[in-house]
């Protein structure tokens, strides 16, 4: 599901869900930076902690993008950050790092929207 915007074609970043939630374009284009960043460090950060056997650990940063994916994103997205999340609460170690190496892709996806967006828009 690809969402067109400004020229961009972006698979799992929906503008216009995120102006709506946020209330104008400029101030989600200012918290966008900060996504970015999230992403950026939670991402591989999942991944470290998942490779010690840190699934508690992991959990809370999953947590943390369960809060605020849905301002970002759309529902499907949303789903699959629920249910790998709430599987590293109650999952094996070799289960959640499993679940995490799929939605890993799509977080990944997910940054590279962000950048895009950015790039394409930069002031």
């Amino acid at each position: 599901m690809s969402v067109s915007s400004g020229g961009a074609n972006l698979c799992f970043l929906d503008v216009a869900l995120a102006i709506r939630q946020i209330g104008d374009a400029q101030a989600m284009q200012g918290m966008l930076p900060i996504l970015e960043e999230s992403l950026a460090r939670d991402i591989p950060g999942i991944s470290e902690l998942l490779a010690h056997g840190d699934v508690e650990g992991a959990s809370r940063v999953l947590h943390s993008l369960k809060g605020f994916i849905p301002i970002f994103c759309g529902e499907a997205l949303c789903a699959r950050v629920t249910q790998v999340h709430d599987l590293s609460k109650a999952g094996s170690a070799q289960d959640v790092t499993a679940a995490y190496a799929v939605l890993r892709q799509d977080l990944e996806s997910l940054r590279a929207d962000v950048v895009g967006y950015l790039r394409d828009h930069a002031a």
